[in-house]
């Protein structure tokens, strides 16, 4: 069986995560040899790591106020958490992910990263957890009213979730607005890239009225 080949560093890698560009890389490589022998990543994903999941994630680092803390709800291969907290030396991220290869896995990655201190990782279920966030994090988790119940009752009462959706996102949205109007919830559609040129990042915003 061949060794699996890691992507090549993108010439922009330096400009989207100015203070930790080598940790970036070295958390691709995880993702490309690790990540995808514990099948976390699937191996037709080795080619889009950076502009599809890491680039992608690190996206949603333009809604974060500074100095927050932010829990990643089903982190999986840590993303957005990872490259979240790569581009915001600022934040202090939780990686909750209840299963115990996904959350191995986390735990290694902070630790060769050296994030240890910055970001924690939690196994547990998002319904289980008992703190809350200044910013709730998630990734192609779950349709939304099922992602609300989990991430909701994780947000301070002035915080938000941030839901990073897929093109279909205004869809779901319209789709929940009755939920969402009795639950006195604001949410919003915002588009943002890494860089200029990348391809947009879909988040769901939504906070309390």
């Amino acid at each position: 069986m061949s060794e699996p080949v890691t992507p090549p560093r993108p010439d922009v890698v330096e400009a989207v995560f100015p203070s930790a560009a080598d940790l970036a890389v070295r958390y691709v490589d995880l993702l490309a040899t690790t990540g995808v022998e514990w099948g976390l990543i699937g191996p037709r994903e080795i080619d889009r790591l950076w502009e599809r999941h890491v680039f992608n994630s690190a996206a949603v680092a333009d809604l974060v106020p500074s100095d927050t803390r932010v829990v990643d709800v089903g982190s999986g291969a840590g993303l957005p958490g990872i490259p979240l907290a790569l581009r915001r030396p600022d934040l202090h991220v939780t990686l909750l992910e209840p299963l115990l290869r996904r959350a191995t896995f986390l735990t290694q990655a902070v630790e060769s990263l050296g994030l240890t201190g910055r970001v924690d990782v939690v196994r547990a279920r998002a319904e289980d957890h008992r703190e809350t966030y200044d910013v709730v994090t998630s990734r192609a988790l779950a349709p939304l009213p099922r992602l609300l119940g989990w991430c909701l009752p994780l947000t301070r009462h002035d915080g938000a979730v941030l839901a990073l959706k897929g093109r279909s996102a205004q869809d779901e949205l319209d789709e929940s607005n009755r939920d969402l109007v009795r639950q006195r919830l604001a949410a919003e559609v915002i588009s943002v890239r890494a860089y200029a040129a990348a391809d947009p990042t879909t988040v769901v915003r939504i906070r309390r009225v």
